[in-house]
This record gives C-alpha cells, sequence and structure tokens, in this order.
C-alpha cells in the first residue's frame, strides 16, 4: 500500500483565495508577539499557574503551595507571565495577589485544554 504524499504535486496556486489571505495576514509585530506569547505558554510550571489563575485569584504563597515549588521558582515564573501581560497583580499589605490578566488568557487556555483532551 502506497502513502498518501502531504505536498501538491502540481504548482497550482489558487490566487483568489491566496490574496485573501494576504488582506488578513497580520502585522509582523503581532505575529512575533503571538509566538512569544506561545513560547512562554510551553513551560508546564507556568501552564499550571495560568490553570489555577483561571480558578481564582490567588497569593503567591497559595500558589507556592499549590505547585509545590520553591518562592524563588513561582517568582521567577510569574515574572515572565506578567512581562507578557498573561497575569496581573495586586498587593494587598503585604501579599501579592496574582490573576489572569484578561479573559483572553482564559479562553485561551480553556480551548487549548479542550484540544489535547479530545486527541
Amino acid at each position: 500500500m502506497q502513502k498518501e504524499k502531504e505536498v501538491c504535486e502540481s504548482a497550482f496556486v489558487n490566487e483568489k483565495k491566496v490574496s485573501a489571505i494576504k488582506k488578513k495576514m497580520k502585522t509582523e509585530p503581532t505575529m512575533q508577539m503571538l509566538s512569544e506569547t506561545f513560547k512562554v505558554l510551553s513551560d508546564p510550571t507556568r501552564i499550571k499557574i495560568i490553570f489555577a489563575l483561571s480558578q481564582e485569584e490567588l497569593c503567591v504563597c497559595d500558589i507556592i503551595n499549590i505547585l509545590g515549588k520553591t518562592k524563588h521558582a513561582i517568582s521567577y515564573h510569574l515574572r515572565i507571565l506578567r512581562n507578557m501581560r498573561l497575569v496581573k497583580h495586586r498587593k494587598e499589605g503585604k501579599l501579592v495577589f496574582y490573576s489572569l490578566d484578561d479573559n483572553h488568557i482564559n479562553n485561551l487556555f480553556k480551548e487549548g485544554v479542550k484540544h489535547v483532551e479530545e486527541l
């Protein structure tokens, strides 16, 4: 049995489709930022932090206890997530609480989970 080829064997280009998609293509800076966002989300610890924060706002100490990591490790990952505007923080006295930056992050995470659970 011969394996199906995964590429076109002809040089046909559907100019109408190509032109329509080129017009909709996002700018290079937008695509670069999206790529960086997915790179940041490629770390399992950061994904666990996003999951925890998708449930509710948490103090840094809560995140440390949920993940069983050191304060240094959690602070490092939170800083990366904050720099990419995936999480935000607020101070209340000596406590620092984190939450997802906006609902887009929660939706992105939920859709990603659905995708991998359906595999």
